[in-house]
């Protein structure tokens, strides 16, 4: 990772332009080619940011991050205030609390929920950031991701995002759909699911269990 805090102002151009004005931020290079800018507020939640996969192109002053759609970051820097890079290595990921354990250990063992005919390949599968809760396939032999969260916010939609963009490189398993499974989903991560392609699932703990009827609702 590296970590660089600079004066500078960041230029978006893709789908629509936005413009931050200079200003002292901090600009976070991920191993995975992610880049986001942040200021010294607004908790974990950049300003502006470019998903992997991407290319940081750095010249005199300027650098350009691209994606694979051809949109741009474009970062305009005055003055360099610090520079550093370290390196973290793979990250053993989230530890989920008992519930969140649990509805991935019910869930794998009781696909049908989901769909008639869908089949477990792995609990826990591993990718370079992280294991996927769940690697199955549907009934027509399609590979799914279910990320399994007690309540499901935008950031577990990102997640799960980003796990789809690694897998659908594997030709071995590609393509990929997402699942985001939740005992509660927020509204905010329901529409950004939707708009990604990803299959929303309210799961009920209970039911799951045995103790009432074996319904989800799926959206």
């Amino acid at each position: 990772m590296r970590l660089v805090i600079a004066r500078c102002s960041v230029d978006y151009v893709g789908r629509l332009t936005a413009h931050l004005p200079s200003a002292p931020r901090l600009i976070l290079v991920k191993s995975d080619g992610s880049v986001s800018i942040h200021a010294d507020d607004r908790a974990y939640k950049p300003l502006n940011w470019m998903s992997p996969p991407c290319t940081l192109k750095e010249g005199d002053g300027v650098w350009t991050v691209i994606n694979k759609g051809g949109e741009k970051l474009i970062i305009t820097i005055e003055e360099v205030l610090h520079d550093t890079s370290h390196e973290l290595g793979i990250d053993p990921g989230l530890v989920k609390d008992g519930v969140e354990a649990h509805l991935q250990e019910l869930l794998a063992d009781r696909l049908d929920a989901l769909g008639a005919g869908w089949t477990l390949i792995r609990r826990e599968y591993p990718t370079p950031i992280g294991p996927v809760d769940i690697l199955c396939r549907d009934a027509d032999g399609t590979t799914v991701a279910v990320e399994i969260k007690r309540r499901g916010e935008i950031d577990g939609v990102e997640q799960l995002t980003r796990y789809l963009e690694l897998l659908n490189r594997d030709t071995l398993i590609a393509p990929v759909k997402g699942v985001f499974a939740a005992q509660e989903i927020k509204p905010q991560a329901r529409v950004l699911a939707v708009d990604r392609g990803i299959t929303c699932v309210t799961l009920d703990y209970n039911a799951l269990r045995g103790t009432e009827d074996d319904k989800l609702k799926l959206f």
